[in-house]
């Protein structure tokens, strides 16, 4: 028999983490993949970000919002490597 949860653990960090992770394959990709190869990297990036996600739920445990929390990290990495990919693509604008 199990008992209830009296005070659910937070599940933000998890949902925040993705995004850091999103972000810094952004970055990573911007950085590392020639200027005409980033279209073709950012969506594998978003992939694997979307992997993270969840196993970072899955880790935590708890079957309560679970879509929900894994939607929330898929869509801010969306949004996250979104902008730094704007960012980057300006950059390699002003640079032409």
């Amino acid at each position: 028999m199990t008992a209830p949860d009296l005070a659910p653990p937070r599940t933000v960090g998890g949902v925040v983490a993705v995004w850091v992770v999103a972000a810094l394959a952004a970055v990573a990709v911007g950085v590392l993949a020639p200027v005409e190869d980033r279209a073709l990297w950012m969506p594998i990036a978003l992939g694997a970000c979307v992997v993270v996600a969840f196993v970072v739920q899955l880790a935590v445990g708890r079957s309560r919002g679970f879509i929900q929390r894994v939607a929330a990290s898929a869509l801010g990495a969306l949004l996250v490597m979104g902008l730094i990919g704007v960012g980057f693509a300006l950059s390699a604008l002003i640079a032409a």
